[in-house]
């Protein structure tokens, strides 16, 4: 079994993820579709018809040529929507990026940031565009010391771009966490970019034997930020 990277001694920069690990957005993005299609009588009452869809789509989408991270939101709702048998027009499609701001922060991060932000940096690295980030960050009223998007380096997780450019901010990676919740997006990039990681599994989901484990796993930010020590 590989090593695991321990955590910094001294810790002096923790970034976030933002969405699934501050920001409730699975329960945004089915509340959006819910209410849009009950716009026009169609009933989605399930989150399991619109969430694993939603990942699968945005993660294929997101494999192809950068675009703005609105756009990658219209083309997931069109395809989630043609699945479910709703005919959803094309020009209604921004009832998904136009539902961001909706998207709420876990009872939590409040609490959470403000205790990193008293004895660290913190920074946020996030799949979507800055215009969106703009929106959510109203939710997280924090002045962060380093935000990276993929607006930014234009690509996605977990292409190593948003990582390589948050260590060349910060200047290295001495004294660096990355606290995430998406394996796929985050934890195996830090683990290859030999970023120390924190996995907030809140899905309790399960490693195969093929997969390296993090720096530590916890079941919420809470404990999180407890490992970290602030």
């Amino acid at each position: 079994m590989t090593a695991l990277m321990p955590l910094p001694a001294k810790i002096t920069f923790v970034t976030f993820d933002v969405y699934g690990t501050l920001i409730d957005w699975e329960a945004g993005i089915f509340n959006a579709f819910k209410r849009e299609a009950g716009r026009d009588g169609f009933a989605i009452d399930d989150p399991e018809e619109v969430i694993p869809r939603f990942h699968q789509y945005q993660r294929e989408i997101q494999s192809g040529s950068y675009e703005l991270y609105a756009e990658v939101l219209r083309r997931v709702a069109l395809r989630i929507a043609k699945d479910l048998g709703w005919s959803l027009e094309p020009s209604r499609s921004g009832f998904l990026p136009d539902s961001v701001p909706r998207w709420l922060p876990f009872k939590e991060t409040s609490g959470c940031l403000k205790k990193v932000g008293a004895t660290c940096n913190a920074g946020l690295i996030s799949n979507i565009d800055d215009k969106l980030l703009g929106l959510t960050r109203r939710h997280i009223p924090h002045d962060f010391d380093l935000v990276v998007t993929a607006q930014q380096v234009r690509s996605y997780k977990p292409d190593p771009a948003h990582f390589k450019e948050c260590a060349r901010r910060i200047g290295g990676k001495k004294g660096w966490v990355h606290v995430a919740s998406s394996y796929y997006h985050d934890i195996e990039p830090c683990l290859k970019e030999k970023v120390p990681v924190i996995w907030v599994n809140r899905h309790k989901e399960k490693l195969e034997a093929n997969q390296r484990k993090p720096t530590a796993e916890v079941k919420n930010l809470t404990d999180a930020v407890k490992l970290l020590g602030v």
